[in-house]
């Protein structure tokens, strides 16, 4: 007999070798028929895979984000059977589930493919769906491995196979497909009731751009046609709220071939909203002691391989800049904190001169692959609100909790009010990927949980998504469409204190080693702000709308009026402008709506003579007449942040 510790800390004893969904089973016919798979001592397994020890088992159906990318990773499978059943000899690449769905990388060798075939693929899953076929997890040898794909000449998982240790390689098989897969998969094809193949694109094989361009497909299902009838509406409403289409029907920024790709360029309204964004943010860090710092937007190649980045980062660098002088390189700087270590460096520090807190909204430069470019939120150069925290070991914890609290003030003014604060942890099983002790990760990990607590965050725990030189607290924010987004970020550092020798003296006049604390509360202002327009659907807070208001004269008599209006309320640091363009009033509305301008000003020969305005607010309508006076303390009011 083996026990089995449930979720709510209940023990119950079953036979060895007995599987999830027995166990399932034993607590009720209803769980079963929705368990999808099991966390077996933390890791996902099938459903239907033998327990042969004493386990701690957590049952996982549609309703669990690991039972979602099981069922997901499965749909990938029955997706890549319904190619192969129409399209004979394809060949398939990687087919992982995403946050929203899967992809499977596909080469149809010489035939055309385009979103004009979903239709029938999507038929055809869901008749081998309704076969309700078995996912078969079968251990094979690497031998046999390369025999089954050498025979089917399927390069690409020969390749996979290259990499993988014998003994631990297993394919699943459903119907009339095999595939090399280390699973966990659903327990039959059956569960899948609605499908719909999202997007097309090109992806080269392992993000090589030197190897084959195979074509990526993206698709989601579901277990009712209901959900996905409100997952199309929700991508309906997406595509309106998409920023790159908001950002250039409001005028925010633009992108040239000319200049370059991945590389934005903001416009004045855009500009303008940057700006305020940034002076709110520089004027809480005022006040929590942070002091402001510029630094280049390229350092020596010597300054990043002192850091470690040019390890890690190196190959998605652009590449290193030749001076004149022999040997002489530098790099577009792929991060701050270096620059940040030696402005630490430049005078002794004593125990009492910390924390020191720097801060800057600095540039960095990273050459992400063109397929994976995508508007403000992937870019080539991006500027981050980044700051340096340099603190003794017995101040870290205090440290990290007030920037935590810097992070949700700019969540609350910004209407960003579902997150969870995900703690993101080493991969004890790949420590490969990071540098520095194990005694110092411990600290830094340590410090982070305990402080998450203390302020009494919502957290997950992830292995593996650490930064390589430290565990980090991400904010993964919600936006109204329900989409889950990565914003702020800290992190502890012991490891490039060490790197860089940073110094200061005790109070027993030894020397020690600072912590550092990095921070961006908004991330890059690039993704933030792509995230604000799909957050909001660029109806952005009146304190940081570029034009709060317009004022529409009805004809040029009353223009001098308007001037005067206009002046009254930019002298209050009220931002506006006069539509004076010769079009009738309710064209004049009609864009105003459309460039979603906050507030209305319109102007007649009834509101000259009385000495007020007409408001009328963006997707509201009219609010009445007003005074001007009065008009501008209720804006006063509202932009207060």
């Amino acid at each position: 007999m083996i026990n089995i510790t449930l979720p709510d800390g209940s023990v119950r004893q079953y036979e060895s070798g007995t599987t999830s969904m027995q166990i399932a089973l034993s607590i009720s016919e209803g769980l079963a028929r929705n368990v999808l798979a099991a966390e077996v001592n933390g890791e996902v397994w099938d459903a239907d895979r033998a327990i042969d020890t004493d386990a701690t088992v957590s049952l996982l159906t549609w309703n669990d984000t690991k039972g979602k990318a099981t069922f997901w990773h499965s749909s990938a499978h029955l997706m890549a059977e319904a190619l192969e059943a129409l399209y004979p000899g394809t060949k398939f690449g990687i087919g992982p589930a995403i946050e929203t769905g899967f992809y499977y990388d596909v080469d149809f060798g010489d035939r055309d493919f385009s979103s004009d075939d979903f239709k029938q693929i999507e038929t055809k899953m869901l008749e081998l769906a309704k076969t309700k076929s078995r996912y078969e997890r079968i251990p094979v040898s690497k031998a046999e491995a390369e025999t089954y794909f050498t025979e089917k000449d399927d390069e690409y998982k020969l390749d996979l196979i290259k990499d993988l240790e014998d003994g631990y390689i297993t394919f699943y098989k459903q119907g009339n497909f095999t595939d090399l897969c280390r699973g966990p998969h659903i327990p039959n094809t059956g569960f899948i009731k609605a499908v719909k193949l999202t997007n097309v694109a090109g992806a080269y094989w392992r993000g090589d751009e030197s190897r084959k361009q195979l074509t990526r497909i993206y698709g989601v299902t579901f277990p009712k046609q209901s959900e996905l009838s409100e997952y199309v509406k929700m991508i309906e409403e997406a595509k309106k709220r998409d920023h790159r289409k908001l950002g250039k029907e409001l005028e925010l920024f633009t992108f040239s071939e000319k200049v370059g790709m991945g590389l934005p360029m903001w416009l004045p309204k855009g500009a303008a909203l940057r700006e305020k964004l940034s002076n709110f943010l520089q004027r809480a860090q005022l006040k929590a002691g942070y002091e402001q710092v510029i630094t280049p937007h390229i350092g020596h190649k010597n300054l990043y391989v002192t850091s470690g980045h040019y390890e890690k980062y190196g190959a998605d660098s652009f590449q290193p800049i030749k001076t004149p002088q022999e040997g002489e390189e530098f790099l577009l700087k792929p991060m701050n904190c270096p620059h940040h270590c030696e402005l630490y460096k430049f005078k002794p520090r004593s125990y009492k001169d910390l924390p020191v807190r720097f801060a800057e909204f600095g540039t960095v430069y990273r050459y992400e692959q063109s397929g994976e470019l995508h508007g403000l939120t992937r870019v080539r150069g991006f500027t981050q609100d980044d700051a340096h925290l340099f603190c003794r070991p017995d101040q870290v914890k205090d440290e990290f909790k007030k920037v935590i609290d810097l992070v949700l003030y700019v969540f609350t003014a910004l209407g960003f009010d579902d997150y969870t604060a995900q703690v993101s942890l080493r991969d004890p099983e790949n420590k490969t990927k990071y540098i520095g002790s194990d005694h110092n990760w411990q600290l830094a990990e340590a410090a982070i949980i305990e402080a998450a607590e203390e302020k009494g965050l919502k957290t997950v725990v992830e292995l593996g998504e650490a930064a390589f030189y430290g565990p980090k607290l991400d904010f993964m924010v919600k936006d109204a469409l329900g989409r889950k987004w990565q914003l702020g970020t800290i992190q502890v550092d012991y490891n490039l204190p060490e790197r860089f020798e940073l110094e200061y003296t005790g109070s027993d006049n030894a020397k020690h080693r600072p912590v550092m604390i990095h921070r961006a509360p908004f991330g890059s202002l690039e993704r933030f702000i792509a995230v604000l327009i799909e957050h909001c659907a660029g109806n952005f807070p009146l304190w940081l709308t570029p034009e709060q208001f317009i004022i529409l004269p009805i004809s040029e008599k009353y223009e001098e009026y308007a001037k005067k209006v206009l002046e009254s309320l930019n002298n209050s640091d009220i931002r506006g402008l006069i539509d004076l363009r010769d079009e009738k009033i309710g064209r004049k509305i009609r864009d105003a709506e459309m460039k979603k301008v906050p507030y209305m000003l319109i102007i007649g020969e009834k509101e000259v003579a009385d000495g007020v305005v007409s408001i009328r607010k963006h997707g509201a309508g009219d609010l009445g007449s007003m005074g001007v006076e009065e008009f501008r303390d209720k804006l006063i009011t509202e932009i207060t942040v």
